[in-house]
């Protein structure tokens, strides 16, 4: 509970920088991940770490939207917003999400799970909340595959970690497999740097 609360601290005070650092990101290293992400989103769809709503003009329309963040500075943030429809906007935890069981026929989550300190958690969540047929839709940065950059993405956490609980060497592909869900698609670009799936929930 205290990390939560710290963390929740720290996302507070990030929310007035948010934008611009991600603005940089995605730009240089993430590319068209966020309208890849939303743009395959359909039905009633939940955003787990909706930040400041990056996402919320992405996505088609015709969708229900719930977004749902840790952090009461971001989503004061994200109220700010104009997004295409309207769109409910939840303070939670993504490791206990507060939905009931198949309540979504999509959850999203774009470079959120890297800085969850319990990934496995969420992605257990996700996969509770999503209907039979449902998908899971994940882009995140992720351990690289050339190996000169997994020892900087190393040397990087042994800052990030404590202080923001910010991790470059995690890979959700694993935890959506091991929850059950079907992988449909799964690519990966800029040395590795950057996976994005889309998962199936069968039963």
């Amino acid at each position: 509970m205290a990390k939560t609360q710290r963390w929740r601290r720290y996302w507070d005070r990030k929310s007035a920088t948010y934008d611009a650092e991600m603005d940089f990101w995605d730009r240089r290293l993430f590319g068209d991940s966020r309208e890849w992400a939303c743009g395959q989103a359909g039905g009633d769809v939940l955003e787990v770490a909706v930040g400041t709503g990056l996402n919320l003009p992405r996505y088609p329309p015709g969708v229900t939207l719930t977004g749902l963040d840790l952090s009461e500075g971001m989503l004061a943030v994200a109220r700010t917003r104009e997004p295409a429809r309207p769109v409910t906007l939840r303070q939670g935890d993504a490791q206990a999400l507060p939905f009931d069981d198949a309540s979504f026929d999509t959850v999203v989550c774009t470079f959120g799970l890297c800085a969850i300190p319990d990934p496995a958690a969420a992605v257990a969540e996700m996969a509770r909340v999503l209907r039979p047929g449902g998908r899971l839709i994940l882009a995140d940065h992720v351990v690289s595959t050339w190996w000169p950059v997994r020892v900087a993405q190393w040397l990087l956490e042994l800052a990030s970690v404590p202080l923001a609980g910010e991790h470059f060497r995690r890979r959700p592909l694993r935890l959506v497999e091991a929850v059950g869900l079907v992988v449909d698609r799964r690519e990966r670009f800029k040395l590795g740097l950057v996976e994005r799936l889309v998962a199936r929930k069968v039963s």
